[in-house]
Parts: C-alpha cells; structure tokens; sequence
C-alpha cells in the first residue's frame, strides 16, 4: 500500500514479499557500521525481521519504517519511517539507503516526506533521530530536515553512544 509519493520516490509498506531486499539492505558494509548487524543473514531471517519491526509497527503503532521505492524505475532503494522504541518517549526517524543511492538527495527527500506525514496525518508534535557520531552524511541529511542535537544517548542493540536529534513539527 502506497502512503507517501514525492517528486522521485514512493514509500510504500513493507510486506514479506520484500524480504529479499531488505536481506541486502541489512547487510550492506554501511548498514554493519553505521546502524548495526542484525545478525538477519538469510531470507528467513528477513521475513522474521518484517513481521517482528515494521509489520508489526504498522500494526500496534499505526506507522513504521516504509520501503522506498524510485518512481522511474520502480526499484527498491532503502526504507524510511517511524520507529518507536522503548527508551524514548517519541518515536524517531529511521533510513538506510543502499550505497549505490546514496549523494542524490533520496533521504532528505524521503525524511521531509514522512515529517509532513507525521505532521498533517500522524498529529506528532515532536520526533526524534538517532544516529552514529561518525556518520557525517546522516547528521547533514537530519540538519538539512530541521533537526536539531539534543545530547549522546546509549542504547541497547548499539556499540557505544549515538546522537540524538530531535524535530519540533509545530
């Protein structure tokens, strides 16, 4: 089901049928250093990791991590959403896009999307973003949303302290 279309991409949910790409995803050398191994290494484990994240979510929470789609070509590059996790009080915008995508503005156009939609269609007030300290290209896509850092915050399922950011959407 289609939620958000921009200029250049749809984001749409996840379903089990795109396992296979968030197999590839979840493996990615830059998915391992910057967001963490999953420990997802075969298409079970894909199908597990939908149904137990963002499946799931859409369910209990009413939104989740969306697959985004280019619109030209119609291919799978990357997820963007809501997470909600337990530690914080607001839910955080997640995205992972695979390398091949990444320099042509796709998260920060896929980012501001799901933003107006938690805005005008979610009613959020306020959303947060996590992100590793080393990640220099996602701290300027979170700068160039509005987002602003807040402090270094330890989380379970991480390697060391990352950095919150978060978004008044007022």
């Amino acid at each position: 089901m289609d939620i958000l279309k921009t200029n250049r991409l749809t984001l749409q949910q996840l379903a089990p049928s795109d396992a296979s790409f968030i197999l590839g995803l979840l493996n990615e050398p830059s998915f391992h250093k910057y967001i963490g191994d999953k420990g997802v290494r075969k298409q079970k484990g894909a199908l597990q990791y939908l149904r137990d994240g963002p499946i799931a979510s859409y369910e209990n929470n009413g939104y989740g991590l969306y697959l985004v789609k280019e619109t030209i070509s119609d291919s799978s590059i990357g997820i963007c959403g809501l997470k909600k996790r337990e530690v914080l009080d607001i839910p955080d915008l997640g995205y992972a896009f695979l390398e091949k995508y990444w320099g042509q503005g796709y998260a920060t156009e896929a980012g501001d999307a799901v933003l107006n939609y938690s805005r005008e269609e979610l009613k959020l007030a306020h959303v947060a973003a996590i992100t590793h300290p080393d990640n220099d290209s996602s701290i300027r896509v979170l700068r160039k949303l509005g987002f602003q850092f807040k402090k270094l915050v330890t989380l379970s399922g991480f390697d060391g302290p990352n950095k919150l950011f978060e978004i008044d959407l007022n």
